[in-house]
């Protein structure tokens, strides 16, 4: 007898697999229960429909991406640090967790209702990380934020504007020295002093 919890993993680890490799339009079901080594029916019992296991595996990724980013903000001390290290993570997981991705920002599944609630929540945790980050660093007198809110919203507008160009182009782009220029202009600004 199979573990209902492990043979959903197992869906969710094979089918992300494939749905990276050629996006959830061109992904069928056949090719799921390929990877899988068994047929489609087995699928059926636990998932209802394809939808359902691309919602599961952008699920899963979303928990990887709040892992990792919680981990690398937990690991320093610093204000700075805890913003710098959320940047990189960030940037670098969303690299690696195509499905997430795709579900935040590919405008070919707006039609899906999991969709929209997954952007919601996206938006929201990631706001409100950032705010925190900014109050500890403001009470910590580090950092000067008259507007946590406004100054959350920036950081994570600039952001999402490198996302374009290091994810869409698929050119070769220096992640460390575009991200480092970011943080160098929050941290420093571009008045002279």
């Amino acid at each position: 007898m199979i573990n209902k919890e492990e043979f959903r993993r197992k869906v969710i680890i094979t089918a992300g697999a494939i749905f990276s490799r050629y996006g959830f339009k061109k992904t069928t079901m056949d090719e799921i229960a390929k990877g899988l080594k068994m047929g489609k029916s087995s699928i059926y019992y636990y998932f209802e429909s394809k939808e359902e296991i691309f919602e599961a595996v952008v699920l899963h990724e979303a928990n990887i991406l709040r892992n990792e980013l919680t981990t690398a903000i937990k690991s320093v001390e610093s204000p700075v640090e805890k913003l710098k290290n959320y940047v990189f993570v960030r940037m670098k997981t969303f690299e690696k967790l195509s499905n997430y991705y795709n579900a935040i920002f590919d405008k070919n599944l707006d039609h899906f209702d999991f969709v929209e609630n997954i952007r919601s929540r996206y938006d929201l945790e990631e706001l409100a990380i950032i705010r925190l980050i900014l109050y500890h660093g403001a009470r910590k007198k580090v950092f000067s934020v008259s507007n946590s809110e406004y100054t959350a919203l920036a950081i994570q507008t600039s952001l999402k504007g490198l996302e374009v160009p290091l994810f869409w182009q698929k050119k070769e782009v220096n992640i460390e020295d575009r991200l480092n220029a970011i943080l160098d202009v929050l941290f420093h600004g571009i008045l002279k002093k």
